[in-house]
């Protein structure tokens, strides 16, 4: 019975490979992809290693499906899998760092929304205020909120309607930004250094997209049909996240050649909607609004897992309460305190991608070196005897502290944070590298599985 309560039960594998591509999809064919782009032309890139910098960053969701695949073999979700890689215990610290994650990329895409109805009152001449922001927070955080009452089918096919029609509208948009861009500026950029602003740009853009979903692809992948074949998971799971990421980042770097405030800007939506025509601006924004809930939908469905595995057993409407609170207190701050978003964005996406970076690959590690034949059970279970496997916590304590050591942005100055570590994210690039040379060093004191 213990076994059932580990497994997701066969009756529920019902997933499709065509349902996981829309389900990755739908989440990351968000506005934020535009966002990533500005970011990635920040780093006083050339257009080509702008274009570099996005390919291989959408790549990085090679790690979610790679995750999704081995959440279909074991048919467990993810963070009880880390438990074989941490132990029982030890598995709690990344536990509740993945759940803040999760409610931190709610909270952002409360934000996010919250600026694009913003952006659109301006269309019909309302005056951007406190008051209005207040106005527009309440309204898309009760979205939000409420989506979580939806059922899985209605989320599907919610996720698979927004697919279609934001995908057609974001073809339509970046054919227009072909029309509209500065090539001869685009082509023009000088150069910028490889390691000190190509890499830092992968790994931000990797720390937002690839890395940070990775948390959430074994729950998806443990409920897809045992009948799939592992590849048409992996590769459905990583094309449906990095295919859309990808073409807009380009479409991002391409409005950075005609609106260069983008990527410093506090509000990038309000520029935006300026950079595009008004009859597709207003409906644009508003499918772009919508399609964050597909974003927010897994984030609900993670976090509410999350805390279920780390030991705090709560109801839905318990759930919907505690994350609903959270995801609105923290856009209160970002929006009428500190005022940034993109400051406080690319904050957000350096500390966790550092901690997250390294227990990816801590986690892909310990599958490739002690789980080639599958896990045992008996190391995921709640009450198993293995509290705490040192190898794995070590390596990321180790892994994750040189990130941060090495580290230094707005609020953190790391001490070893100089010459091509200095005011860049090449710290999570750093965790990952030291987390996978940690745990080659297990290796070489552990023989076949742990």
């Amino acid at each position: 019975m213990q076994d059932d309560f580990i497994k997701v039960p066969n009756s529920e594998k019902t997933l499709t490979p065509g349902k996981l591509f829309y389900n990755w999809f739908a989440a990351n064919i968000g506005i934020m992809g535009f966002v990533f782009g500005a970011m990635i032309v920040n780093y006083h890139l050339s257009f080509t290693q702008s274009m570099i910098a996005a390919l291989i960053g959408a790549l990085s969701f090679l790690a979610p499906g790679w995750v999704a695949m081995i959440g279909q073999r074991e048919g467990i979700t993810t963070f009880k899998l880390s438990r074989a890689a941490y132990g029982i215990y030890g598995n709690k610290i990344p536990n509740v760092i993945a759940w803040l994650n999760m409610v931190g990329w709610l909270a952002v895409n409360v934000i996010t929304g919250t600026l694009l109805l913003v952006s659109l009152f301006n269309v019909i001449h309302v005056e951007k205020n406190t008051v209005t922001k207040a106005i527009a927070l309440i309204i898309f955080g009760g979205l939000v909120i409420c989506s979580g009452l939806l059922t899985e089918n209605t989320l599907a096919k919610i996720q698979t309607w927004l697919s279609y029609i934001f995908g057609i509208l974001t073809v339509v948009i970046l054919i227009l930004f072909l029309v509209k861009a500065d090539w001869h500026a685009a082509f023009a950029l000088p150069s910028g250094n490889w390691i000190t602003g190509v890499l830092p740009a992968i790994s931000i853009v990797a720390a937002g997209s690839g890395i940070s979903w990775s948390m959430a692809a074994a729950d998806w992948g443990a409920y897809v049909n045992p009948q799939t074949r592992p590849a048409a998971t992996f590769w459905n799971t990583t094309l449906g996240g990095a295919v859309p990421m990808f073409v807009l980042m380009a479409g991002g770097i391409l409005l950075s050649t005609i609106e260069p405030s983008l990527a410093t800007t506090g509000d990038p939506f309000g520029v935006m909607y300026a950079a595009l025509p008004s009859w597709i601006g207003v409906i644009y924004f508003l499918v772009a609004a919508g399609g964050l809930i597909p974003q927010c939908i897994i984030s609900f469905r993670s976090a509410r897992i999350n805390l279920a595995t780390i030991g705090i057993h709560v109801s839905q409407p318990t759930s919907l309460l505690i994350h609903g609170a959270i995801v609105i207190l923290i856009p209160i701050y970002v929006l009428f305190i500190s005022g940034n978003f993109l400051s406080n964005f690319e904050i957000f996406l350096n500390f966790l991608g550092i901690c997250l970076a390294s227990w990816v690959a801590i986690f892909l590690c310990d599958s490739i070196m002690f789980r080639r034949h599958g896990y045992d059970i008996q190391l995921v279970k709640q009450d198993s005897l293995v509290h705490y496997n040192f190898g794995g916590i070590l390596s990321w304590i180790l892994a994750t502290a040189t990130g941060f050591l090495f580290t230094n942005n707005a609020i953190w100055n790391g001490p070893f944070a100089h010459g091509i570590f200095r005011n860049n994210s090449l710290g999570v690039f750093l965790s990952a590298v030291v987390a996978i040379f940690c745990m080659l060093i297990v290796k070489t004191f552990k023989r076949g599985r742990i």
